[in-house]
């Protein structure tokens, strides 16, 4: 476990490996199961090793908008903060494919950022990395157009996974809070000029 620990997280030393070792509990989530949904309270925050994780922000009406993907190596700042503070989440989360990951309880928390440095930079460094990617996020949704919000949605698939997506047209446009029939049609025009290579259920990187 500490090796895999290591490996997932390369920052982490010798003594924080081995102590979130001893704290913490493997978890496993299958594809698609929900890890975290609004309202709940959080025991333990989350740290990836394995797979990735889907957040979204679900709205009043029960839409959901997609966020961010978390992947081996990190952890939901959001989560981090309602943990700490006892409040309750406005988020949901499910398993994107198979997920292994460690829940280290939250009475921890307030011991490891005091007593290592690493723990203490990595949750800092977790909350400016989410703070920017939100803010990009909302840039996004406030100022562009629904065509350059699905570019820069599977420019942001494709950095994180590669150049050939399994996904198909719904689950972007329950993604991108639109409907089937605009992402197809936009897709294609992407296709057009020669972006990207778009099946029922797969996209292929071209020239994006």
């Amino acid at each position: 476990m500490d090796q895999e620990l290591r490996k997932a997280f390369p920052g982490f030393g010798e003594k924080l490996s081995r102590e979130l070792t001893r704290l913490g509990k493997v978890v496993e989530f299958s594809d698609g199961e929900q890890i975290m949904r609004p309202g709940q309270f959080f025991r333990s925050t989350l740290i990836v090793l394995e797979g990735r994780v889907k957040v979204y922000r679900e709205g009043d009406d029960g839409g959901e908008f997609f966020l961010y993907h978390l992947e081996p190596g990190g952890a939901c700042a959001l989560s981090m903060i309602c943990a700490m503070k006892q409040e309750q989440s406005q988020l949901k989360a499910t398993a994107d494919g198979p997920v292994r990951a460690l829940a280290i309880p939250i009475d921890h928390m307030d011991g490891l950022m005091r007593d290592h440095k690493e723990w203490y930079h990595f949750v800092l460094q977790t909350y400016r990395d989410r703070f920017e990617g939100l803010l990009e996020l909302m840039d996004q949704v406030v100022f562009h157009s629904m065509d350059e919000k699905l570019e820069f949605y599977l420019k942001r698939q494709f950095d994180v996974i590669g150049g050939r997506i399994q996904i198909t047209h719904q689950q972007i446009a329950d993604d991108l809070n639109s409907s089937r029939e605009v992402i197809s049609r936009l897709l294609k025009k992407m296709e057009n000029r020669g972006l990207i290579e778009a099946s029922r259920q797969e996209i292929i990187r071209r020239n994006m």
